[in-house]
């Protein structure tokens, strides 16, 4: 493409609902990794993490990164004043827009308040010469984006995980999120089919797939064998998708048989209070540790220490402990769910169950328990060759950068239409979901 702009003459916002995040390292592996490419990066979230950050590294980039919900209402009010009154018919449509995405989801003020957010968004894109936007999850923080581009603001792109997006892509209004982007981003080939399934087939060339990456902290972390002690790992919030309860009925069966191992689950979350009465009725004291939040220092640290990593999921996109954990050598035991068998193969690099199997999981833990050290190596180093060829985050990131180059104008805020997106169909604005 003769104009394409080169890395350092294109500026990229990233806009979430919250960051940093514990959960969301791939995000901060993702922007540096666009950084070292040339691009110049501003972080925008919605808010502040909801869980106090633990990474020093972590702890720079909520300094770095711009909050919506901390501006002052003189600011918001300014904002919003700014649009109405110099792009009337623009803010118009953005108020249709947000009305549209408030019928759908049930929750106008909410959609409202997106305005609101969006307003201050586009003004914080005007200083910061902002050509492109891009997010991470197809819910509110992509909403956002769309109403600023309606307002007249920056194009914009999104990556959609799941399971939330597609569990509810109406009451989300997936699909006019994906109409009025530049392109929407799967991590996994499942994660494209399902978007697919919400976007017009002459919008399927928007859909594309950048996978979720790991850096050199990762790939060039010393290699040990798998240790000889009974250690099981698990990571993940202690959410119901992520089949906590299953793995301590498992642990239950397994030290029934009279099985000794050590199981620690790292993450945190509303199930806690669940998780410890399981394990002291089941007496489970002595074998399972929850751990709470850790830093990725730390879980790398628990990693080298165990066998292999459990994720008893219910419902993922793909996992990046799972990548993490084949990127040490470690083994995964995992269910065959959405984008993981693109990932994990059972005994190539670990074993993938049935999903909600008590019986399969716990089988599987014992397998992993009285697997040889030579057996585990093995599957290790496989599953670490894998993830270096599918999960770079560097080769990910140019990826990324040739996209956003790729939909750069001089102008990114080109939008003028002075009608609802949702009143004037056309051959590549047509919604898939129902009216």
């Amino acid at each position: 493409m003769p104009n394409t702009p080169k890395p350092a003459d294109f500026r990229v916002a990233y806009l979430v609902n919250q960051y940093p995040g514990i959960s969301g390292t791939f995000i901060r592996r993702e922007i540096h990794a666009l950084e070292q490419l040339g691009h110049p990066i501003s972080r925008y979230s919605v808010r502040r993490p909801a869980v106090a950050v633990v990474d020093e590294i972590d702890v720079r980039e909520e300094q770095a990164t711009q909050y919506v919900l901390d501006s002052s209402f003189m600011t918001i009010l300014v904002a919003l004043g700014g649009a109405l009154m110099l792009h009337p018919l623009r803010f118009f449509d953005a108020l249709r827009t947000a009305v549209w995405f408030g019928q759908r989801s049930g929750a106008m003020i909410r959609s409202l308040i997106y305005l609101l957010e969006a307003t201050v968004v586009k003004r914080w894109a005007e200083r910061d010469r902002i050509e492109h936007i891009h997010c991470h999850f197809g819910t509110n923080s992509t909403a956002v984006a769309t109403l600023c581009r309606v307002l007249g603001g920056p194009k914009y792109s999104f990556t959609v995980h799941g399971p939330e997006e597609f569990d509810r892509p109406e009451q989300l209004g997936l699909s006019k999120k994906i109409a009025l982007s530049e392109f929407v981003v799967g991590v996994s080939s499942f994660g494209r089919s399902q978007l697919y399934r919400w976007t017009d087939f002459p919008d399927w060339p928007k859909v594309k797939v950048v996978r979720c990456g790991l850096d050199a902290t990762y790939f060039d972390y010393p290699k040990t064998d798998p240790p000889s002690a009974p250690r099981l790992l698990a990571i993940g919030r202690l959410h119901e998708q992520k089949g906590m309860p299953l793995l301590i009925q498992a642990a239950a069966e397994l030290a029934a048989e009279g099985i000794h191992f050590e199981l620690t689950i790292v993450g945190d979350g509303a199930l806690r209070p669940t998780l410890e009465s399981m394990i002291d009725r089941h007496e489970l004291r002595e074998f399972v540790k929850l751990a709470g939040w850790k830093t990725g220092a730390e879980i790398q640290g628990l990693l080298n220490e165990s066998r292999v990593l459990v994720m008893p999921s219910f419902a993922e996109g793909l996992p990046v402990a799972c990548m993490e954990s084949l990127a040490m050598g470690r083994p995964v035991i995992s269910t065959s769910i959405a984008g993981i068998p693109e990932l994990i193969r059972t005994g190539v690099d670990g074993w993938l169950i049935p999903a909600g199997s008590v019986k399969s999981l716990s089988r599987a833990m014992k397998k992993a328990l009285t697997a040889s050290a030579d057996e585990l190596k093995q599957l290790g180093q496989t599953g670490a060759a894998r993830v270096r060829q599918r999960h770079d985050v560097r080769r990910e990131a140019r990826k990324l950068s040739h996209l956003f180059q790729g939909h750069a104008t001089k102008n990114g805020a080109d939008f003028a239409s002075t009608e609802s997106p949702g009143d004037t169909p056309s051959p590549m604005m047509r919604m898939t979901a129902p009216e």
